[in-house]
Order: structure tokens, then C-alpha cells, then sequence
């Protein structure tokens, strides 16, 4: 598999493509684009699809970056250890050309939220960029509670967040496996955890990583919304169907209220 990011020019937003396939569309990163949410955030047009962009996007809405030109030679990013650090390691190595053009961060003049039983998201009047996740899994000992709470910037991402994998419950996984599913999952790029315990060799990064993981594919799906804004983001048991219909709240807030902005 082959992955390229190229600088995109100013205000070209974030646009993917399959080199593999012959005259593949350019598939905006939006909520416009989201085709599928099952297991990964997959967006697709004209029959070209390309899944598991939101640990990718998470490293990007990280490090600011607007206006990139995403090839993939593949149905799938490249899956890593389960995590962003993949990601964050190549912009690392490759830089960041600064563009100069100026990007409006939107204020919200109201809270606004989604909410589905007991799963809920919002957005709070905040200075700043926050994401708060709080995870319960009644079944799971390991996964009862956790909770993380981080301010978005480039440092922060690369040592609290980007770190930290997907994961799985052994007994929801391995039907799965066995139908042929998750023909790329292991204990190399998944978290398992069986019988109150975690299979992974060394065990867990940080004491609430699973919590800190759905947080990051909180950022990525969040950032198909496209906009920037300044808010307090809080999730309750969200997954990624959950996090594109709160951006698609994000995007009618936007199209149809009058926001306070202000250029960065």
C-alpha cells in the first residue's frame, strides 16, 4: 500500500483519492461524503471508497492542517498500531508548508446537541478547541468508566492521543474474525480485552486509553464537518455514526445561524 499527503492550494480543503483505480474521483473529507459508519468512517463516490480516515484526519484537524491532497493506493488507510501515531510521525518527518491565507474559527452562540438513548454529544460556548469523551461499558469490567478530557493542540495530540489504539471486547471480535470481517485485526493494531483482562503483550498505554481512543475518533469524524470552531465537545458513548450526525448538527448550526467568527 501506498500513502501520499501533498500540500492542496488554499482553501482546497481536504481531498482523497484511489491512485489504484483509473480516473478515481476526488472524495471530499465531509460529512457529504460519509457512506458508511459501521466499524470505520469510510467516505466514497462514483463507486471509489476509502475507510478508516478518521484516525488520519484526527493527526490533521491536530496539526492544523486545511488543504491537503490525500492518496491512497488502497480500499483502507494504512491501520498502524490502531492508533494516529502512524500519522503523526509522517507529518512530523515530511513538515508542514505554511499557507498564507487566513482560516475563520467560528464561535457558537449556543450550546448544540445529538443525542440517541444513552448516547449523547454536544457542543458548549468555549475559548478554545476542548474534547471530553466519557465511556461506559456496563458488561466490562476493564471498560465500565473512563473518562478523558483534552485541549486540541499539536503537542498535546502527540503525547496524549495519538498514542492510543482501537479496541475490542474478545467475545464481540471473534465472531466477527471468524466470518472473515476483520481480516487485518490482531493484537498488533487492537486492543483485546477478555475476561476483565487485556491480551495485549505490555498492556494498556494510559489507564483510560480506550477512552482516550474514542476521543481521537472524535476529532476525526468531527472534522468532516469542515468548519473550525471554538467549543467545548462532549461525548457520551459516541462511536462514529453518532460523531458524522453530530457534524452534520455542526454544519445546519452553521448554514442557518449567524455565528461570531474571526480570522487566524
Amino acid at each position: 500500500m501506498t500513502l501520499t499527503l501533498s500540500p492542496a492550494k488554499p482553501n482546497t480543503g481536504i481531498l482523497f483519492q484511489r491512485s489504484d483505480i483509473p480516473e478515481s474521483p476526488l472524495i471530499p473529507a465531509h460529512v457529504d461524503s460519509v457512506v458508511d459508519t459501521q466499524r470505520c468512517t469510510v467516505i466514497g463516490k462514483q463507486g471509489s471508497f476509502i475507510g478508516t480516515i478518521e484516525h488520519l484526519c484526527a493527526a490533521l484537524k491536530a496539526y492544523e492542517i486545511d488543504n491537503v491532497f490525500v492518496q491512497v493506493s488502497d480500499q483502507e488507510l494504512p491501520i498502524g498500531d490502531g492508533s494516529s501515531q502512524v500519522f503523526v510521525d509522517l507529518l512530523d518527518e515530511a513538515g508542514i508548508e505554511v499557507q498564507e491565507v487566513m482560516t475563520p474559527i467560528f464561535k457558537l452562540n449556543r450550546p448544540v446537541h445529538w443525542a440517541d438513548g444513552d448516547t449523547y454529544i454536544m457542543a458548549l460556548p468555549y475559548e478554545g478547541l476542548r474534547f471530553s469523551y466519557s465511556l461506559h461499558y456496563p458488561n466490562s469490567e476493564v471498560l465500565q468508566n473512563q473518562f478523558h478530557s483534552h485541549l486540541l493542540s499539536v503537542e498535546g495530540f502527540k503525547n496524549e492521543i495519538a498514542p492510543c489504539r482501537t479496541f475490542a471486547c474478545y467475545e464481540e471480535v471473534q465472531p466477527l474474525m471468524d466470518l472473515g470481517l476483520i481480516k487485518g485485526g490482531s493484537l498488533e493494531n487492537t486492543v483485546v480485552i477478555k475476561d476483565g483482562s487485556v491480551l495485549n503483550k505490555g498492556g494498556v498505554r494510559f489507564d483510560n486509553e480506550m477512552a482516550r481512543h474514542k476521543l481521537l475518533d472524535m476529532v476525526g469524524d468531527l472534522s468532516l464537518a469542515g468548519i473550525h470552531i471554538n467549543a467545548h465537545i462532549l461525548g457520551h458513548r459516541t462511536g462514529h455514526y453518532a460523531n458524522i450526525q453530530f457534524a452534520k448538527e455542526l454544519c445546519k448550526v452553521l448554514n442557518t445561524e449567524e455565528l461570531q467568527c474571526q480570522p487566524t
